[in-house]
């Protein structure tokens, strides 16, 4: 009879040094670990929005709370979390014209990709050592902010973001939940916000109703996500926006104020390109380049980002909305007489939900130049 494999040693301090510097060719700059324990704080938040109905149709983490705050959930007999965090702070992009639309920065690049990549390294090590370990980014199973303050990589900002001391909230964050005992380095981070309010009166909509409280219908970023129609009131706000929204961040004193050099270097992101693999940073898209692609052109492009069903139909509803509020543009241009037409094609548009944002951005064009 074969003998049975002798258990795994147990993992120490070092061990856990052995992981984060795994992560390190990847461009993560920050972990720690936690235990698996029910996350009963977000568990309770969660449940809190649903019954105020501040969900809004967000399924992700909303879908099923007991399985997202609950690490046993996705790795049975799991005993700790691995966090990692890579931050995607690029330098800044100046608008390229008049119908350009802008990109949350988390977007500009496919951060998730060398994160997930990084995850795994720590995963395989961790099996090849005898513990089950599961990576998780982006993924609803469970709530990566929960995970990264638990095990003290930062602070839960008014805006709900965490936030890394002097490196402030731009971070992607994910997780492997394993078997493993690690060792656990430090608490959570204690509260930095004070009594700054600086994203409660930055957000454009109104959708940080209280500290760390926000409402999805309201808030961009999920706004231009979701599918239907963008509610009337909403579309002059959604400005030149056409996928996500930074404002509560680029308001944060933590994220800007203390994101001097040393700081914004801490949370700056490197983005490795190669001849055989070619990183291009999307800050800004043309909203009549797109709105004149056929449906092929925009899923190769834009295909990466979330789109509900994987239809295009909802980031054309987007850049409509954009060309409504492009107030600046000259109706007698070359460049607006292009508007105009491609908003006059919308509106005969044989999809309902683009014929109703093409016909607010003519009236919403003819009101401004009124």
């Amino acid at each position: 009879m074969r003998p049975a494999d002798p258990p795994p040693v147990a993992p120490d301090d070092q061990y856990v040094a052995l992981l984060s510097a795994l992560c390190e060719p990847f461009g993560v700059t920050r972990t720690g670990v936690c235990d698996a324990a029910v996350l009963g704080e977000a568990r309770a938040a969660l449940h809190d929005r649903i019954e105020r109905g501040f969900d809004a149709g967000l399924a992700f983490t909303f879908k099923n709370p007991e399985r997202s705050t609950d690490p046993q959930r996705a790795v049975a007999g799991a005993r700790s979390v691995f966090v990692a965090a890579r931050p995607y702070l690029l330098d800044d992009v100046p608008s390229p014209g008049p119908t350009a639309a802008r990109v949350g920065r988390y977007a500009w690049v496919d951060h998730y990709a060398p994160l997930r990549s990084a995850l795994w390294e720590v995963a395989h090590r961790l099996r090849a050592d005898g513990w089950k370990a599961v990576p998780f980014a982006d993924d609803n199973s469970i709530v990566d902010r929960a995970v990264a303050h638990r095990a003290g990589l930062g602070w839960f900002g008014k805006n709900a973001n965490i936030l890394v001391p002097g490196a402030g909230s731009w971070f992607v964050l994910g997780c492997v939940v394993t078997t493993a005992p690690l060792p656990v380095a430090g608490a959570p981070v204690a509260d930095g916000c004070g009594q700054c309010r600086s994203c409660l009166d930055a957000c454009p909509t109104g959708a940080i109703v209280e500290p760390g409280v926000i409402d999805a219908g309201r808030c961009l970023a999920w706004v231009l996500q979701r599918p239907g129609s963008i509610p009337v009131e909403l579309r002059e706000a959604v400005g030149d926006r056409l996928y996500g929204c930074d404002d509560c961040q680029t308001s944060c004193p933590p994220s800007v104020t203390l994101g001097e050099r040393r700081g914004r270097a801490a949370a700056r992101s490197a983005v490795p390109a190669s001849d055989a693999e070619p990183v291009h940073v999307r800050a800004w898209v043309d909203a009549l380049d797109l709105l004149e692609a056929d449906d092929d052109e925009v899923m190769a492009t834009w295909g990466r980002w979330y789109l509900h069903d994987r239809d295009p139909r909802w980031v054309r509803r987007n850049a409509l909305v954009v060309l409504g509020n492009a107030a600046a543009l000259d109706l007698g241009s070359p460049l607006g007489a292009r508007v105009g037409a491609v908003l006059e094609h919308y509106r005969a548009h044989h999809d309902p939900v683009l014929r109703e944002h093409a016909e607010w951005a003519v009236l919403r064009r003819a009101g401004t130049a009124a």
